[in-house]
């Protein structure tokens, strides 16, 4: 082959290359949005929940992604309006109590057909247990702890509820891990209004953020 036809057959191919067009291929800067499916707070309004009308209870509002739950006199809080898991379920949230001396964080729940609350930070700041097992409180029960709780601290908590058990950790403390067998549970005559699936504080400011819920595979 001559010296010409090389040339010539590069050419050819450069000239071919140049019109060729370019794929249509997603860039990799472009932004591709997802959803996350197990929040039930956007962090930015109360869609999906209920201020919820306990009579005195404090101020509630959304500010900078998370919900404020301001200090009244006794419960202040939120009830989800929507439809809510009974078993094999999990629950995480960040809390935080910004002022007052009592539960920051008090999650009623459902387990099956009976109501139970995850106290914590209650009876003057550190209990932290179930209300109620056979009517005896978190105060007073098998699951009662106590911790110590900085103010203006967040604190990530996990919940999970199945058909025999319920566990929670916060942070990576294990706080409850109970059989729930025979026993009897239900909640105190206050959280009545957070059913089925309510978060409060009594007399304390609290902030909640990252609420989620997600199905336990059996």
């Amino acid at each position: 082959m001559t010296n010409r036809v090389i040339v010539t057959i590069i050419v050819l191919s450069l000239l071919s290359c140049k019109g060729r067009q370019p794929d249509q291929k997603k860039s990799y800067n472009e932004v591709v949005e997802t959803s996350d499916s197990s929040l039930i707070f956007d962090g930015k309004s109360l869609q999906g929940w209920e201020i919820t009308n306990f009579g005195p209870q404090g101020p509630v509002y959304v500010s900078g992604g998370e919900i404020i739950l301001g200090t009244g006199d006794g419960c202040t809080g939120i009830t989800w309006k929507g439809d809510f898991p009974t078993s094999n379920y999990e629950v995480t949230l960040d809390a935080m109590r910004v002022s007052g001396n009592d539960f920051f964080c008090g999650i009623t729940f459902p387990v099956g057909k009976d109501p139970c609350t995850l106290i914590i930070g209650g009876w003057g700041g550190t209990t932290v247990g179930l209300s109620s097992i056979d009517g005896m409180d978190a105060s007073e029960n098998s699951t009662t702890i106590l911790m110590k709780f900085e103010k203006e601290h967040w604190y990530h908590i996990c919940l999970s509820v199945t058909e025999t058990q319920i566990k929670a950790m916060i942070d990576s403390i294990k706080v409850v891990d109970f059989t729930i067998g025979n026993n009897k549970l239900s909640i105190r005559p206050e959280v009545e209004l957070s059913k089925p699936f309510g978060i409060s504080s009594w007399n304390t400011t609290a902030a909640i953020r990252n609420i989620r819920v997600k199905r336990i595979e059996k």
